[in-house]
This record gives structure tokens, sequence and C-alpha cells, in this order.
């Protein structure tokens, strides 16, 4: 993991953590949050359900962003080389321990 943060509806981040002295996690969550609301709008659109998780993968990292709950998101970045299966799990038992916080 190289970066854990809770990303409040506006793209701010409430709590970070970060072993990556190099990413700009605020810049990151910003944008990833637009371009997350965006494909929401789309989607709700076509009607296919509702967002679960994105994840984007450039040459360098692994980005996952998993809906919390209506207004908070939470962003995992990973090296390109991380297990995408056993992070997808650990986001999924974080949102559930964080649910009723954030509700």
């Amino acid at each position: 993991m190289q970066a854990l943060s809770l990303v409040d509806k506006d793209g701010i981040p409430v709590e970070s953590v970060s072993m990556s002295p190099d990413l700009d996690l605020e810049s990151l969550t910003a944008e990833l949050i637009v371009q997350l609301q965006a494909m929401e709008h789309s989607l709700a659109e076509l009607k296919p359900g509702q967002l679960d998780h994105l994840a984007v993968t450039t040459e360098d990292r692994i980005l996952m962003v998993s809906c919390v709950t209506t207004g908070y998101y939470l962003l995992l970045v990973l090296t390109a080389t991380a297990n995408r299966g056993r992070a997808r799990f650990e986001l999924r038992r974080a949102r559930l321990l964080l649910e009723d916080e954030l509700l």
C-alpha cells in the first residue's frame, strides 16, 4: 500500500495515510472523485445499478476508489504489482467497518 484516504463528495481528504512522499494525494483525490462522479451520473441515466468501486491502473500504480456511503469514498493507492483481489477484499471490509460511522 502506498496510500489510503477517506474522501468526501467534494474530493477533499478527510483522513489520509501515505507511505509515498512523492504522491500528491490531495490532487489525486480531487481528480479521481470528479471522474467517479461523472461516471455515476452517466450510469444513473443508463440504469445498470449503482457504482461500487472504480479501479485505474497506470504503469506505476493501481488506484482503487470504493463508495462507502453517499458522499464518502475510500481511495487506495497501490504499487503496480500489488494483489488486486486482496486490495478489493480489504476495501470492502473497510467499507463495512466505516458505513455505520459515516451515516
